[in-house]
């Protein structure tokens, strides 16, 4: 297979239209299968099993196209397109009466060679094994279903079709076969596309699931959130009493993949109750208008059992990765920008990516794009009605909110882009931090040349001048924007292309650890690193805030293999109001990857401000130390340390993976020691006794005190030498899990 069709979705369908007589059964259909396993559902009679029939040429398509591996199979004859690798498990099974399971086999396995064979088969499906010599019309209908699901899989297709495949399966049997589609989905060499009446079965194969309402995709949404809400199932795919009505969404035209969208919380409360249909509905006929609905509905006052937030997560899917060809997000507020953004997604596809264009206005108005501004909204814990509100303040807010949690559910993202204002960057830069260190992210706007911090935080965020207002398109706007597109398309194209380059490197090369550094204990992270260089790839990190967030926020994308928390004087002005605050999250990646960390109090003797002038005046009188003009540091007091070793005391009880902290009891940085400005032995006694009170010692949590100073040689000896331990037992436990 050539590189481009190997890149190419699995399978791509787009506005395909197909007719009875008169009946319009298909109605614009469109559906994008990257990778994988994919589920569609929906009720009977809305056109699943004739989208089956369409992609395998057994029905006559009107309109639209139908795309395998980029390779337009539309009206080609159904003999060429099994030749193209593309399987179907058809309703009904469709089996010869006079043929044996084995016959039946055999005949299959001659049109292309691969994985599955006639062996494998009988090793999956024992039961076949036994029945090998009876004819088809002897089998019981669970065994039918078996013999015709065989029969596709020794096609060895790369894309294989299956029109309700557990259908008349006993449950052991639905098990195996749910199994079975789950490793076709890892395995990655063959794509699914799955219709399924059985919600279960089509929830537990596929991340995200495609309702068919109508002949038309009426909407695809996170399968876990189906799953576990009933009431929405039934909205969705039954008629009955509806606790709330979901807005009736059509996913756009343009949509690359599927599109997960995050279950709202909800709450006890009075209990509204809908008509689905007011009007009885025919199998071509529109979905009915949300006005209409509402009209019809009514309210009892009666207290609804909702999940909460924990039963929701334990429900959500362990990864939220997708597969398939990387996509560049260009992503702003289409109501305002729709020209300029529209503008930039033309650049970038000329170039050859495939870009999805997202909409994240909060006015509530219908917009053509990719992913709407109302499927975003759903991830909102309060889903729409917290974004679409009068307030445009708390609407922004809520907006990067539901935007953060969307875009953490995609796995395929090469890069984002946006253009606007400082509201714009306002709602997508919070997303955009989340996404790990390396993929492009680039903001245009009218803010990047003042203060651009509140924007970038710890992340790589690249943002650009606008010069003009990102207001309509001109001579200066086409320049710099079309410059925007061309510096992602060179970003995302160079990332793509050293990314196998730099995998190989990876697994030959030195774990990175992170280090964290402040001027006043730069001599131990010098030696420390020094000594640690042969082995590891050291990452210091200046202690300044940023630096905490941007040393967890590698160890949360998986790029850092452990941790040395020499500096941690971030909390000194989290807690005391000084310039350089951690936030209320510093330990949390630790705690969440349960990398092995060791840890120690470096810089806890000062709180940093600005020029003296600017020192609160709650702490005239204390003890401070000029660095420079622009820096001014305070001793923290005996109180103050017992309340960091409170907070840091308990944080460390989070930590469940492997943990050593160290207490120097020569001072905590190189102006507290002996004849140093900041040398206090009563109030460093105070944070190390208040920590041996607040840690919970364990077999895999240790505070250990040392009497040399933090900068010692001795100490920084120590620190390798307990790191060394702590890495080797970790490879160990994970070569032992393996």
């Amino acid at each position: 297979m050539s590189e481009a069709r190997r890149s190419a979705a699995a399978l791509e369908v787009r506005g395909l239209d197909v007719y009875y007589g008169h009946s319009h059964a298909l109605q614009g259909v469109d559906l994008t299968l990257d990778a994988g396993v994919f589920s569609v559902v929906g009720r009977n009679g809305m056109g699943k099993t004739t989208l089956c029939k369409a992609i395998m040429g057994l029905v006559p398509v009107s309109g639209g196209s139908i795309r395998v591996r980029g390779e337009d199979i539309t009206r080609r004859p159904p003999a060429n397109i099994a030749r193209l690798g593309v399987g179907y498990v058809p309703q009904g099974r469709r089996l010869w009466r006079s043929l044996s399971v084995d016959e039946h086999l055999r005949l299959a396995g001659g049109i292309r060679s691969g994985a599955w064979t006639v062996e494998r088969i009988y090793d999956t499906f024992p039961r076949l094994a036994e029945r090998r010599d009876h004819g088809g019309g002897q089998l019981s209908g669970g065994e039918q279903q078996m013999l015709a699901i065989s029969r596709a899989l020794l096609t060895n297709p790369q894309l294989l079709i299956m029109d309700e495949p557990t259908e008349g399966l006993a449950p052991v049997i639905v098990a195996q076969v749910e199994e079975m589609l789950l490793q076709l989905g890892e395995d990655g060499d063959m794509s699914v596309l799955v219709i399924e009446q059985n919600i279960g079965v089509a929830t537990a194969i596929s991340r995200n699931v495609a309702i068919m309402v109508n002949g038309r995709i009426n909407r695809i949404i996170d399968s876990a959130r189906l799953s576990a809400d009933r009431a929405l199932q039934q909205r969705l795919l039954g008629v009955g009493l509806h606790a709330e009505l979901e807005p009736d969404i059509d996913v756009p035209s343009a949509g690359d993949e599927a599109k997960p969208v995050a279950q709202p919380a909800r709450t006890s409360g009075p209990m509204r109750i809908y008509i689905s249909n007011p009007t009885p509905p025919t199998r071509w006929s529109q979905p009915v208008p949300i006005a209409r609905i509402e009209a019809a509905a009514r309210t009892l006052s009666t207290q609804v059992a909702r999940l909460d937030e924990t039963a929701r997560r334990k429900r959500e899917p362990i990864t939220a990765q997708t597969s398939g060809p990387p996509v560049v997000l260009v992503v702003g507020t289409l109501d305002t920008k729709g020209t300029e953004l529209r503008f930039i997604r033309d650049v970038i596809g000329e170039s050859g990516l495939r870009t999805r264009l997202v909409d994240v206005s909060t006015t509530g108005k219908h917009a053509t794009c990719d992913v709407s501004a109302q499927e975003i909204a759903l991830n909102h814990g309060r889903g729409g009605s917290a974004v679409f509100g009068p307030d445009r303040g708390a609407a922004v807010t809520a907006m990067a909110d539901a935007f953060a949690k969307w875009i953490k559910r995609q796995g395929n993202i090469a890069g984002v882009i946006s253009a606007g204002g400082s509201g714009a960057a306002s709602l997508v830069a919070p997303a955009m931090r989340t996404l790990p260190v390396g993929v492009p992210k680039l903001i245009i706007s009218s803010v990047a040349s003042g203060d651009v911090a509140p924007y970038v935080g710890p992340a790589d965020i690249t943002m650009m001048y606008s010069v003009t207002d990102v207001q309509g398109l001109n001579s200066i706007s086409r320049a710099v924007l079309s410059n925007g597109a061309n510096a992602i398309v060179g970003m995302v194209k160079a990332r793509l292309d050293q990314r196998e380059a730099k995998e190989r490197a990876a697994s030959a090369g030195l774990p990175s650890i992170g280090i964290t550094m402040f001027g006043v204990t730069t001599p131990a992270v010098q030696k420390i690193a020094a000594d640690l260089s042969g082995d590891f790839e050291c990452l210091v990190f200046h202690a300044t805030g940023v630096g905490g967030l941007s040393m967890e926020k590698l160890v949360d994308s998986g790029q850092l293999a452990g941790v040395i928390d020499l500096t941690t004087t971030e909390i000194c002005d989290l807690l005391m109001g000084g310039v350089f605050p951690a936030t209320e999250d510093r330990f949390g990646a630790i705690v969440r990857t349960r990398l092995p960390y060791v840890g120690s109090v470096g810089a806890l003797d000062m709180v940093n401000f600005g020029a003296p002038d600017t020192i609160p005046e709650r702490y005239r009188g204390r003890k401070f130390h000029v660095h420079n003009p622009q820096v001014t540091l305070m001793r923290t007091t005996a109180d103050e340390n017992e309340r960091m070793g409170r907070w840091i005391g308990e944080r460390l009880n989070q930590m469940d993976g492997p943990v050593r902290f160290f207490l120097p009891e020569g001072g905590v940085s190189a102006l507290d020691a002996r004849g140093q400005p900041f040398w206090d032995p009563a109030a460093d006694a105070a944070l190390f006794r208040t920590l041996e009170r607040t840690v919970r010692a364990t077999g895999n949590r240790q505070l250990i005190r040392v009497k040399q100073n933090i900068n010692d040689p001795e100490f920084a000896s120590t620190i390798v030498s307990a790191f060394r331990t702590l890495f080797g037992r970790a490879g160990a436990r994970r070569r032992a899990a393996r």
